[in-house]
């Protein structure tokens, strides 16, 4: 049997609802919606994108870190956004500044609401390990 490689920020809400942050299945990590929370898993910035944006971003980092890959390797996102016409353009800018050239798919999903009140912004990953980091 494989043993199963998956990794967890250990923040409240992933016991008590039974999710890993990302998940190797063969070469590809699947990551769980990115949201902006603290070491703590506190939610942060409440109402406030780009701050969330940047949470987001850093969270995602560590489970690059924690895989050893890069974020050249990600092969598609999805953007769950509240208020999508308001945060779209912000949410085009900061995907152009973190990705660079480097251009995975993506979907963009506005929605009404996310799990946190004040919640914004949730990203979720695919990545696959064969390309070049």
């Amino acid at each position: 049997m494989t043993a199963i490689d998956s990794y967890s920020h250990n923040v409240s809400g992933e016991d008590e609802f039974g999710f890993a942050q990302a998940i190797k299945a063969g070469e590809t990590i699947h990551v769980s919606g990115q949201l902006s929370h603290d070491e703590e898993g506190t939610f942060l910035h409440p109402g406030d994108f780009d701050a969330h944006l940047k949470q987001v971003y850093a969270n995602f980092e560590k489970v690059l870190a924690h895989y050893g890959v890069t974020r050249n390797q990600v092969v598609s996102e999805t953007q769950y956004i509240v208020d999508l016409p308001k945060y779209n353009m912000a949410m085009a800018a900061a995907n152009l500044d973190y990705f660079g050239n480097h251009r995975p798919t993506s979907s963009t999903v506005g929605v009404a609401s996310l799990f946190f009140p004040g919640q914004l912004v949730e990203i979720s990953f695919v990545i696959d390990t064969r390309l070049p980091a």
